[in-house]
């Protein structure tokens, strides 16, 4: 196996090979690191409940369960359908490879074979920052739903959404799946998603 900072530079143009051979290393001190530490079963949890396969058929069955909660679930599937096509795009167009110590990965899809910009860290802010703003400009109905059926303070679960969020974001670097910049990337496009579904797309 060859280094992480080898790895990371192998066709990437040579004005970019010092800040990814040092995203390189840093990603892998901290899957080094927190390996030993953190469990297993926890990381990969935090993967399968951001995986797009469990998101949509729950955006979907939110959709169909009632149309009352059509400002609710029409940006949240159009946004995940966008997240889909985006992160492939620039996946395919810059084709990073991931770690080399990535642990037992089967990618569902051929853009999935590439690291650059994490498709878990999108969907999550994503998610986190479409509900942030759902909430904020709240006319009762998605309060009233979270106090009657979940029996916690909207505000309560808005910071457990970003909790989560932010714990899968992270655990794409514990895990090996992805370097740090792969993360940061994908974050920032997500919270993106999450404006541009919540103005646009609610109809």
């Amino acid at each position: 196996m060859g280094s992480p900072s080898k790895t990371a530079t192998l066709s990437s143009p040579p004005f970019l090979h010092p800040l990814i051979s040092l995203d390189a290393t840093v990603s892998h001190f901290l899957h080094t690191l927190f390996k030993p530490i953190l469990p297993t079963f926890l990381l990969h949890l935090l993967e399968y409940s951001a995986d797009f396969r469990f998101s949509f058929p729950v955006s979907l069955s939110l959709f169909l369960a009632s149309h009352s909660f059509s400002s609710i679930s029409n940006p949240l599937i159009l946004g995940l359908l966008l997240d889909l096509a985006l992160i492939g795009l620039i996946k395919l167009t810059f084709r990073r490879a991931r770690p080399h110590y990535n642990p037992n990965m089967s990618p569902a899809v051929h853009a999935d074979n590439f690291s650059f910009p994490s498709g878990h860290a999108s969907r999550v802010l994503f998610l986190a920052t479409l509900f942030h703003l759902i909430l904020l400009n709240d006319v009762g109905l998605v309060s009233d739903f979270i106090q009657r059926w979940i029996k916690f303070e909207p505000s309560f679960v808005l910071f457990g959404i970003w909790i989560w969020a932010i714990m899968t974001a992270t655990s794409r670097v514990l895990l090996g799946r992805h370097f740090l910049f792969d993360v940061l990337a994908g974050a920032f496009v997500g919270v993106l998603e999450g404006i541009v579904a919540f103005h646009f797309l609610r109809f």
